[in-house]
């Protein structure tokens, strides 16, 4: 039976949810909603124990030196994750100073020129770029560079971006599925039990990159037929003027700054990759890279500044407190052993329960929530099962990611992605973006699911 504070909170939590689902207000509200109320109604009010708050809040983490330079050692995460919020802002900030001097720009616009800009391999070279991109720097950041350039190459070779931005958008997840540093769900997992970038490149990694050649797959054969009939019903009604392609270097705002923000970017990949061995946390590098980019922006530091979007980190924060919430009162634990117990303890039936659920709930949900709700969970099971939590984690971080594709709410990229396109007069509905969508997830899903059987069991 459920104590009236396990209630409590999980009303809370399923109230909370289904206002940041429902999308009436910016996902934020909802959250820090959620997590005044779990602080005020269930810790104070019927728990009457202040510690608890203080347990979620965590602050006292980052007065830690080892917050900073764990070396090799695990730094615990309980309540809000602080490394996933400050790599997450820190990063935002290196972005925004990238796209403040045109480098996603530049980027796009070269490698359209590399494939001299033919609409087909367009889609095919977007999509490896979304991929690629999306290991190292937050896929919203990705979608939102790469599908107003994609709209942009539309108008001028006449054919229909919504094809390309969609294959974009499944691209960039299931290349974030591939690092610590790509998607979300992957910073929440990985800074939650101590993993490295590398640990997920070689785990999540290669079944990643073999999706991706699916994907590339089912996309280019969806959609080739589509983007040059498109093109072509377009080029009859044109009146035979030569077209003009845009040159890379004209999308570059400050040359010199260009230079200096890309070696900042470099550096901080760097930093990340090798973070096992240099022994600075990913909120040290975070910070790092949020520094040089704000001391070399000089003047346009507060441009650069208000351009990250906070509300995205604040509702990271009041998530986090929500999920603690469940946490603290025992929800996530009976979660667990009810998960154990359907299971009998055997990996070869939690896989598929952990995957398959993951999946169709994050596309359902946002992957974000989600993520940050189940790692507690599979802790839970690792410690009263007996199974083996990095087996867990890979299995929860390819659902999580992956799962997100399904729908144009599943994950951030989707909604930035079809958000960028509908303010450009490209509207996605459900029905178009879910039947390539939905099918091309299932299929990855599947390869994964029979990958984690086939290297884990």
């Amino acid at each position: 039976m459920f104590t009236l504070s396990q209630l409590l909170a999980l009303a809370i939590f399923i109230i909370m949810f289904a206002a940041i689902v429902s999308g009436k207000l910016h996902r934020y509200i909802p959250a820090l909603v959620g997590a005044a109320l779990t602080c005020i109604v269930v810790f104070l009010i019927v728990e009457r124990n202040p510690e608890m708050i203080a347990n979620v809040l965590n602050l006292e983490q980052m007065t830690q030196f080892t917050f900073w330079v764990p070396g090799s050692a695990h730094i615990e995460s309980h309540g809000i994750n602080w490394q996933t919020i400050i790599f997450i802002g820190g990063m935002m900030v290196m972005v925004e100073g990238l796209g403040d001097v045109g480098f996603f720009r530049w980027l796009c616009l070269y490698v359209a020129r590399m494939v001299n800009y033919q609409v087909v391999p367009i889609l095919v070279v977007f999509m490896l770029l979304s991929g690629f991109l999306a290991m190292f720097i937050d896929s919203i950041t990705v979608m939102l560079f790469l599908a107003s350039v994609t709209i942009e190459l539309a108008r001028l070779l006449k054919f229909d971006p919504v094809p390309v931005i969609i294959a974009e958008i499944f691209a960039s997840n299931v290349g974030g599925s591939a690092t610590m540093s790509g998607d979300p769900p992957n910073i929440i997992i990985g800074t939650a039990f101590g993993y490295t970038f590398m640990d997920f490149a070689t785990n999540t990694g290669p079944i990643a990159w073999v999706g991706m050649l699916f994907t590339i797959g089912f996309f280019y054969f969806a959609f080739r037929k589509i983007l040059i009939r498109s093109q072509q019903s377009s080029n009859n009604d044109a009146d035979g003027i030569p077209i003009r392609y845009p040159e890379p270097g004209e999308a570059i705002v400050d040359p010199r700054l260009f230079k200096i923000n890309t070696g900042i970017f470099i550096l901080v990949v760097a930093l990340i990759v090798t973070h096992a061995n240099t022994g600075l946390s990913l909120a040290t590098i975070a910070v790092i890279a949020a520094a040089l980019t704000l001391v070399v922006s000089g003047k346009r530091a507060l441009h650069v500044m208000n351009g990250v979007d906070w509300r995205t980190l604040l509702f990271f924060i009041g998530l986090f407190v929500a999920v603690g919430g469940l946490e603290e009162t025992g929800v996530l634990k009976m979660l667990a052993e009810y998960i154990g117990k359907v299971s009998g303890g055997n990996i070869m039936l939690v896989i598929p329960i952990i995957i398959w659920i993951s999946a169709f709930s994050s596309a359902i949900v946002d992957n974000i929530p989600f993520a940050a709700t189940m790692v507690p969970v599979i802790a839970n099971l690792s410690r009263t099962a007996g199974l083996d939590l990095k087996t867990l984690s890979w299995t929860l971080a390819l659902g999580t990611d992956i799962g997100g594709n399904a729908t144009p709410i599943g994950a951030s990229a989707n909604v930035v992605g079809t958000a960028v396109a509908e303010k450009e007069g490209y509207p996605i509905t459900w029905g178009r973006f879910m039947k390539y969508a939905l099918p091309a997830m299932i299929m990855v899903v599947a390869l994964s699911h029979l990958y984690l059987i086939i290297r884990y069991t």
